[in-house]
């Protein structure tokens, strides 16, 4: 077991987001997964990321808040533990549209399929 206590996660930077704060709970650390990393970012209202595409899935788990999603012009609100997967490719827009700070889960699996050294 890898265990990491929340007050050891690790602050860093997504690029194309703005209004968000995002700690890496799990990911590029010996010991730990093998092939995704998973982070914890809260939008304060009106942050947001994209719009942008990458070359390999994400998994987004609304934790508290609500997030808007917009893939070809359809916006998606996520509530509480909802949850959706963007894949490879999918150029996708996400906007806090509300008033409170959204907090969720990202789940994104190493560019290559295995953890970097």
């Amino acid at each position: 077991m890898h265990l990491k206590r929340f007050s050891e996660a690790e602050p860093y930077e997504a690029p194309n987001h703005w209004g968000v704060a995002g700690l890496r709970l799990q990911g590029f650390e010996e010991g730990g997964p093998e092939n995704q990393w998973i982070g914890f970012s809260q939008f304060l209202p009106g942050g947001g990321a994209g719009p942008d595409s990458t070359p390999f899935e994400k998994v987004y788990v609304v934790l508290e808040g609500e997030m808007t999603v917009e893939i070809d012009g359809t916006e998606t609100v996520l509530s509480a533990m909802d949850s959706c997967t963007i894949p490879p490719g999918e150029q996708r827009r996400i906007e806090n549209k509300s008033n409170h700070i959204c907090k969720m889960l990202v789940v994104i699996p190493y560019p290559d399929g295995t953890r970097p050294e």
